[in-house]
């Protein structure tokens, strides 16, 4: 099996919902950045053989194979192949897996993977206008929507309303501090914006300000009395974010720094009602392939879908607040869906290399009751 190794990863500032960057076009923004990741690695596009994306609503501008539309678009040869999957939130997480499958294996050497997600310009739930669950399905599972699901989460693992509220807050609080500091400047692309020539250098979701008395003050949403709100549950937002992963062999013929490993790759299942569950046995088989221990790992990022998700796998793993999410989650950055799993991961290398660490995780909850989870190692030298 070939060494699976990461190259370069980069991602662009996340807008909020009809903010900056829903004047761009998504196969534009994702063109962009497949631009800027091979520009930034000093790798000719010829070499690349695959490119893989996330996506989730696809439909509208994100239709008819995103990842083949943006890899012509940035001016890739045409024999450079694209291929866009959806599973759910975890989407570009997925690809990342699918990529260093295909390298591991060797199919491949040389794989971009990513994701991309206009929310503004593509909305939620755009791609199932007109459809239902089919009555075989709904004979068998409860099938709820994720706020729902959020607050039956909250209900089972005893989290209250002011736990969700502390969390979120402190999700803005370290967003706005990683931001301050400058710690997604190296991970970051600025994006030209509008017609007049600006430009988007940071995240637009964290809001200075947000207390838990601010977040207390907000309506409830899915449930009367009860603890989901827009300010403890993830932001609709833009953005995209693309991985370069190739065989450690190949990079080190075209001269190219391997920066980290890919340990392991998991996918599970999970309860289709309930659904945000994922995260947590993901993390356990994520670590079972690795061979390591929870207490190996130095950062971990688990996607903040809504804030009863990192509270109950903090309780259910042990592990504790410092080392998750340091840099603040979706709830303050933005959850623009497709680019997640290639989002988080762009933060999680970029994190490791700053703080000096070794090991990291990540684990994402998906639609219907799935999660992601994957180990990387930084490399020495």
């Amino acid at each position: 099996m070939n060494e699976v190794v990461i190259v370069e990863a980069i991602r662009t500032p996340v807008g909020k919902r009809n903010g900056a960057l829903s004047e761009v076009r998504p196969d534009v923004l994702f063109a962009d950045l497949l631009q800027e990741l091979v520009k930034r690695a000093s790798l000719e596009p010829s070499e690349v053989e695959d490119v893989i994306a996330g996506c989730v609503s696809q439909i509208g501008e994100q239709a008819g194979d995103i990842a083949r539309i943006a890899a012509l678009t940035a001016g890739f040869p045409i024999e450079v192949p694209g291929v866009t999957l959806d599973r759910q939130c975890g989407s570009s997480q997925q690809a990342i897996h699918f990529a260093s499958q295909a390298i591991a294996c060797g199919d491949m050497d040389v794989v971009i993977a990513g994701g991309v997600e206009s929310m503004s310009r593509v909305p939620m739930f755009s791609n199932m206008k007109g459809t239902t669950f089919n009555d075989r399905l709904t004979s068998r599972f409860e099938m709820i929507n994720q706020g729902q699901s959020a607050e039956r989460i909250a209900e089972k693992w005893g989290l209250s309303r002011y736990d969700l509220d502390s969390y979120a807050a402190e999700s803005h609080e370290r967003a706005l501090k990683a931001t301050e500091e400058g710690r997604f400047e190296r991970e970051m692309m600025p994006v030209t914006v509008g017609g007049d020539g600006g430009v988007l250098y940071q995240d637009e979701g964290p809001r200075p300000g947000t207390t838990v008395d601010t977040l207390g003050a907000l309506k409830t949403v899915f449930q009367e009395n009860g603890k989901i709100t827009a300010g403890n549950a993830s932001q609709i937002s833009d953005g995209a974010a693309a991985v370069l992963l190739m065989s450690r062999k190949k990079a080190e013929a075209l001269g190219l720094k391997p920066r980290f490993r890919v340990l392991s790759r998991a996918v599970v299942g999970s309860d289709p009602t309930l659904m945000l569950t994922g995260p947590v046995p993901a993390t356990y088989q994520a670590l079972q392939k690795a061979g390591l221990s929870m207490g190996d790992i130095d950062l971990f990022e688990v996607n903040e879908a809504f804030a009863p998700v990192p509270l109950f796998w903090m309780k259910e793993t042990g592990v504790t607040h410092e080392k998750l999410n340091v840099n603040g989650g979706a709830i303050a950055l933005g959850h623009p869906l497709g680019a997640t799993g290639a989002k988080l991961m762009t933060s999680l290398v970029h994190e490791l290399e700053r703080s000096g660490g070794r090991y990291g995780l990540l684990a994402i909850c998906e639609g219907h009751g799935m999660a992601n989870g994957t180990v990387i190692e930084r490399l020495e030298g």
